[in-house]
């Protein structure tokens, strides 16, 4: 059904979106095809640069032009959170969606040998950095008829694999993180789910599998529809779900 998802044209029209990672792969794909669905987008990335190829491209397809936001997680405090915060509700008074997109992979290797600073930037950038901007951005959330909250998981978090420890720990913590919330706000019309995109053609995947073809594997564009039913009303009574975008 996600998968397959048909999104009307103006399925987020007048809403505003963060997507932090915005700067490639799937979180300047997810951008653009928000822009092309009506959303106002907030691109959240730590490479300016990157950000504004993404910036332009939207204001070139006639979408609504976007704000940019330069952060790096690893080194951002809840202070930055929160005046973030303050400065969406000042120029567009909510927040309707945030995808939590960014995120670091590390190295594979053997649990034992993880090196402890790699295993602290890690944490610090798919968990705690997602934990205190989620609780910062609540305010602005709150504000929106119906929020949507998307979260990025992975196969690994749910069932752990040999070396990729860091980053599974990570997915594991992300998947707790968007059920305790999907659970505490099950009575409201804010809701928290997963997103676990699979296999698809980008950096970080290569990275992890430099042998592999990219050509075998699925571009961010063609997993766009499970990301569109997600984040907008046709999909308002699912909460505290993990979606897989390509099931086995």
């Amino acid at each position: 059904m996600h998968n397959s998802y048909q999104a009307p044209a103006a399925l987020l029209n007048n809403k505003t979106i963060l997507i932090t990672g915005a700067g490639d792969g799937i979180g300047a794909e997810a951008a653009k095809t928000y822009a092309r669905h009506g959303a106002t987008c907030i691109l959240l990335g730590r490479t300016v640069s990157k950000l504004e190829a993404v910036y332009d491209s939207i204001v070139s397809e006639g979408s609504r032009e976007p704000a940019i936001i330069p952060l790096d997680l690893k080194g951002a405090t809840k202070k930055h959170y929160q005046d973030m915060t303050q400065t969406i509700i000042d120029q567009f008074g909510q927040l309707d969606g945030v995808l939590h997109n960014a995120s670091q992979l590390g190295h594979l290797s053997v649990f034992a040998d993880i090196p402890e600073d790699e295993w602290l930037t890690v944490m610090q950038v798919n968990v705690n950095a997602t934990a205190l901007m989620t609780q910062a951005l609540m305010p602005a959330l709150l504000k929106a008829e119906h929020p949507s909250v998307i979260f990025t998981s992975s196969s690994v978090g749910r069932k752990g694999r040999a070396f990729w420890g860091t980053y599974a720990v990570s997915k594991f913590a992300t998947e707790g993180m968007m059920q305790v919330l999907a659970c505490e706000y099950e009575n409201q019309s804010i809701r928290f789910n997963c997103i676990n995109p699979g296999a698809t053609r980008t950096a970080m995947r290569a990275s992890a599998f430099p042998a592999e073809d990219p050509q075998t594997l699925k571009t961010p564009q063609q997993i766009m529809p499970a990301y569109l039913y997600l984040m907008g009303k046709d999909s308002a009574t699912v909460n505290g779900q993990t979606l897989d975008c390509q099931p086995k």
